[in-house]
């Protein structure tokens, strides 16, 4: 069985407040504009804006034919009062500190943390659920040793039907992909036009173990999203390094003289790989959602600017680019027996 994705899906950690509180009625409009564009797979988190994103989606999808969309939350970070925060705001999104964030990758913490957020989503399903960034948590094993056994006998129960990670460290992925039966991973900026260490290990296990990839932060926190970045750029949520600001601006100048623009050429040579099942981009208005789907809806920049990037140097040539590669599966991600149980 294949839980069917879009090329596109909506990431929600913009709607959930990140850095900079949005309206209701924006977070609404930047849902519909996804759908209107053809999105049908959303990823949230409890952790984006302390529940606030996985509200605020649910809303939005509210009336939606049930069939028609698939969903992706997260677990290991549960969300439990917090009294001492009454009058401050959380640390990385501009929402009331009133909760906080506790790690528990427990079996009853796996299933505690998706109660909450069904409710939160007012559904009484996801399809896919991830270990959200195990290498952050004091205690990294516990997400292989006990997160990882409750995920994989939910799914063989049926309440999900497909389990992974997130991360962007791409090793804690890797190891995830090698030792254990895991249907997905959502990998966060580690396979951009910018740069493509995933190749290294994780794409190669992925292709190996049959793993579907969601690709996110393709765009490196923003360094990629413009047509011609500058020192106000962003990467990794930091002001950019001044080498790889040179590097984005060197891409940049040959994607317009081969008649593209960056964000364009970031988009399809994210989704261009064979394993990648979706592409996820985060949006805080309907505008920035409806670009970035035409971007990625915009013929292929031309073969002959990928072969200039590699001849510079600016693109590894074992990395897979639009047209270049046969025998992708198409976008879905395999669930149950991926690795033939």
């Amino acid at each position: 069985m294949n839980v069917p994705l879009t090329p596109l899906g909506l990431g929600t950690a913009p709607i959930g407040n990140l850095y900079q509180a949005i309206s209701d009625r924006d977070a609404t409009s930047t849902v519909d504009a996804a759908w209107a564009a053809g999105v049908r797979y959303f990823d949230t988190a409890p952790h984006y804006g302390l529940g606030l994103a996985e509200r605020r989606l649910g809303q939005a999808l509210r009336g939606r034919p049930r069939h028609e969309y698939v969903l992706s939350t997260k677990v290991g970070r549960v969300l439990v009062d917090n009294p001492a925060g009454a009058g401050q705001r959380d640390d990385g999104f501009d929402v009331p500190a009133t909760l906080r964030r506790v790690w528990d990758f427990t079996a009853d913490g796996v299933r505690r943390s998706l109660a909450g957020s069904l409710a939160r989503l007012g559904l009484d399903r996801v399809e896919i659920v991830l270990i959200h960034d195990p290498e952050e948590s004091p205690d990294p094993r516990a997400a292989l040793d006990q997160a990882y056994p409750a995920l994989h006998e939910l799914r063989a129960q049926g309440v999900v039907d497909a389990i992974g990670v997130g991360s962007k460290q791409r090793q804690v992925l890797t190891r995830f992909v090698t030792e254990t039966d895991i249907d997905v991973v959502l990998l966060a900026g580690r396979y951009t036009l910018l740069e493509q260490p995933a190749l290294d290990d994780l794409l190669p296990a992925c292709q190996r173990w049959g793993v579907s990839v969601l690709n996110a932060g393709v765009f490196n926190s923003g360094l990629l999203a413009v047509d011609s970045p500058d020192a106000s750029a962003r990467y990794e949520y930091s002001p950019v390094p001044a080498p790889l600001l040179q590097r984005a601006r060197r891409i940049a100048a040959l994607c317009r003289r081969y008649g593209a623009t960056l964000p364009q050429a970031a988009l399809a040579f994210a989704a261009a790989h064979p394993v990648v099942a979706s592409v996820l981009v985060g949006a805080a208005t309907p505008e920035q959602m409806a670009h970035d789907a035409q971007l990625l809806a915009c013929p292929a920049p031309p073969a002959d600017l990928w072969r200039e990037l590699v001849a510079q140097r600016l693109l590894r040539p074992d990395a897979p680019v639009p047209g270049g590669h046969d025998g992708h599966p198409g976008p879905g991600v395999p669930s149950r027996g991926a690795h033939g149980d």
